[in-house]
């Protein structure tokens, strides 16, 4: 009992750890982009960063660390990465930060509704239930006459659909590869494929900008790494909500450091998403 208590506590310590980083790199998006970094140029550090994390396995292992016998699915992984970070890093523009990070969370509820066709999954009652939620949540962040820019909602849930290609594809992967194969074609595919996009968007830049842009391209990638060893540590139920400590810590400093206080409908529709997110979250993880 002791020792199940003590993984939970060490699990649930780094999925916070994790959440204060998400908070981190959503923080410095807003920063970036108000100082007129291109998110093209963002994403291809963010990319770059996951690349040299990698670096080492690959320097050990030599290109052997790529041999896999699903190619093709590793580089739909890469491409639905690159696409999650494009529309997340764009969503920060038009959108406060609180509600671009609460839409983050509809990932979940696709996933739920992509799980049966593609993986065969059975969806029972719970994660249902926790969809229809969310995006009733969603409904009531887009009522009529809101003032959250529909086109902000559009790129953030793209990035939550996107995200979908990560988690189903990373399901079959993990049971083929090595976490290290899997990390290093995310490393190559978004470097090589976010690389055209940040030289044609590239501007001068000062210090300090290139100061945050290596900033976030050394912890960001620190996040997979802090959530896969809580889920070692602990049980997926018990320490799977930890995560959604992040709304709470960027609706802080969004308020502290940007001024910006989403209205009464707005929280009203993040509740509803995150209620839902938890019960999918944890229905998930009961499932596993």
């Amino acid at each position: 009992m002791l020792s199940g208590l003590s993984g939970n506590l060490r699990g649930g310590a780094l999925m916070a750890a994790a959440a204060v980083l998400f908070a981190a790199e959503a923080l410095a998006i807003r920063w970036m982009t108000a100082r007129g970094v291109p998110v093209e140029v963002q994403v291809f550090f963010r990319s770059l960063g996951q690349l040299f994390w990698v670096a080492p396995m690959i320097a050990a292992s030599g290109l052997a660390v790529f041999r896999t016998a699903r190619p093709g699915l590793h580089l739909l992984r890469g491409a639905s990465s690159l696409l999650t970070w494009g529309f997340y890093y764009a969503s920060f523009g038009p959108l406060d930060l609180a509600t671009a990070t609460v839409l983050s969370f509809t990932n979940v509820m696709f996933t739920t509704l992509l799980a049966g066709p593609v993986l065969g999954e059975r969806v029972d009652r719970w994660r249902w239930a926790g969809t229809i939620a969310g995006f009733i949540g969603v409904a009531v962040m887009l009522r009529p006459g809101t003032t959250v820019s529909a086109f902000g909602v559009a790129l953030a849930l793209a990035s939550a659909i996107t995200w979908c290609g990560i988690t189903l594809s990373s399901r079959v992967l993990a049971q083929i590869d090595r976490n290290t194969t899997i990390m290093a074609w995310v490393g190559l595919v978004t470097t090589a494929g976010s690389l055209p996009f940040a030289i044609a968007a590239w501007v001068p830049l000062g210090l300090p900008e290139i100061a945050m842009l290596l900033a976030v391209a050394g912890f960001a990638p620190g996040i997979i790494w802090l959530i896969t060893s809580a889920y070692r540590h602990g049980e997926a139920s018990a320490i799977a909500p930890f995560q959604y400590l992040r709304l709470i810590v960027v609706a802080l400093f969004g308020w502290a450091v940007f001024h910006e206080v989403p209205d009464g409908w707005t929280w009203l529709g993040a509740a509803v998403i995150l209620g839902g997110a938890v019960v999918v979250t944890i229905a998930e993880a009961r499932r596993r």
